[in-house]
């Protein structure tokens, strides 16, 4: 995955000169006490500093790109840069930041002028956004076929966890997935059932598992195209476990994210058959000590995904048993960014994981594919070793 890519260390000397890093700043929003605009976690902002800081430290003139949200091209005042220009300024005040590329429909189309507009008057560039990593987008794949480039400290980091997970990994091995959509994670899946001892399966794509298997899911979440793909995996040679118990939403009651369930919802603990009217949204507590018990004895880790809707109180159990068996476990841990994310540092436990990938879109291809986009522009740098 790594081989070729080259580093800050190989570029030109970068002393007076004027370099260009794409960051991923698409840091979450809040509104402020004022009704403003303010960055609510600035986590993507700080890891980004080592890479910032090598280069003023080499004498470099920096300016940083970065998109946020999804403005579709369009200047979007909603967007703006302005509250991470704010923050950014506190951190590293050497470092100038342009406006959301996305404001340019050039960005996300890789339009060669506005390629052509990034890296006018700049000398070097340097790749740090390893979550957008995995699209071809102007500001991630055109620069390097201009500029002498270079992954920053975050992107190289990124691609190394992964790289030594899946080549080298010390056994047993585990990944943990969950989340709602088996149709965007099949790929992932099988190309994890190839590299790990155990595959933990759980969240919405846990029922049609639980189908494929014979077992009634009731209204929980199903997707009947997948079936038969399911049932390959659960047929393959690499043990999958699946929930053995689920937490449910009895029938007439409904899901609340963020906010308490009124009086009177009932939610019942069954067994892997899930009745009429029942809708299963959360791993059972056999289930989690199960799982907790594997994850516990294994020497590596991945965990990409949470066991149930956890943004509701009463269903927020499975991730949490996951997250700390993980936290806990003695072994190498990795946290696949998305939701997994959110939820590791929800619980406070983001100090007990080895690594928390900024971007899980790319953590995933990069497991499923072997390389990004955004890997192969850098690799094709005039500076890239075995090319300069």
């Amino acid at each position: 995955m790594s081989s070729g890519l080259p580093l800050l260390e190989d570029l030109p000397d970068v002393s007076g000169r004027e370099v260009l890093v794409r960051a991923d700043f698409n840091c979450p929003l809040a509104e402020g006490p004022g009704g403003e605009v303010v960055i609510a976690d600035d986590f993507r902002i700080r890891s980004a500093l080592a890479t910032l800081e090598w280069l003023r430290d080499h004498g470099a003139h920096v300016t940083v790109c970065s998109h946020l949200g999804r403005p579709k091209g369009t200047a979007d005042p909603r967007y703006s840069m302005a509250p991470v220009r704010e923050r950014l300024a506190e951190l590293a005040p050497y470092a100038e930041l342009l406006e959301n590329l996305r404001f340019s429909p050039g960005e996300q189309s890789n339009d060669p002028s506005f390629v052509d507009e990034l890296v006018r008057g700049k000398d070097a560039f340097v790749n740090d956004a390893f979550g957008v990593s995995h699209r071809p987008d102007a500001s991630v794949v055109g620069p390097p076929g201009r500029l002498p480039s270079a992954a920053g400290r975050l992107l190289a980091r990124e691609v190394s966890v992964l790289s030594g997970l899946l080549d080298e990994p010390e056994r047993p091995f585990v990944a943990v997935v969950g989340g709602a959509k088996i149709g965007e994670k099949l790929g992932v899946l099988r190309a994890l059932a190839r590299k790990v001892d155990t595959l933990v399966v759980g969240g919405g794509m846990a029922y049609t598992f639980l189908k494929a298997l014979g077992h009634e899911v009731g209204n929980s979440l199903l997707d009947e195209r997948h079936l038969g793909s399911c049932r390959e995996l659960l047929e393959g040679p690499t043990e999958v476990l699946l929930p053995t118990d689920v937490v449910a939403l009895a029938p007439g009651s409904t899901l609340h994210r963020g906010e308490h369930a009124p009086p009177g919802e009932r939610t019942e603990v069954l067994g892997r058959d899930v009745g009429s009217g029942y809708e299963a949204v959360d791993i059972g507590p056999d289930t989690r000590a199960r799982f907790s018990e594997v994850i516990a004895s294994a020497r590596t880790v991945l965990w990409n995904g949470p066991m149930g809707v956890f943004e509701d109180e009463r269903f927020t159990a499975g991730t949490r048993a996951v997250a700390e068996a993980v936290a806990a476990c003695p072994g190498f841990t990795v946290i696949g960014g998305g939701d997994s994310v959110a939820a590791i540092n929800g619980y406070g436990l983001a100090g007990s994981i080895d690594h928390i990938s900024t971007g899980g879109g790319a953590s995933l291809e990069l497991i499923e594919l072997g390389d990004l986009p955004g890997l192969a522009a850098l690799r094709a740098a005039p500076n890239a070793p075995g090319r300069a």
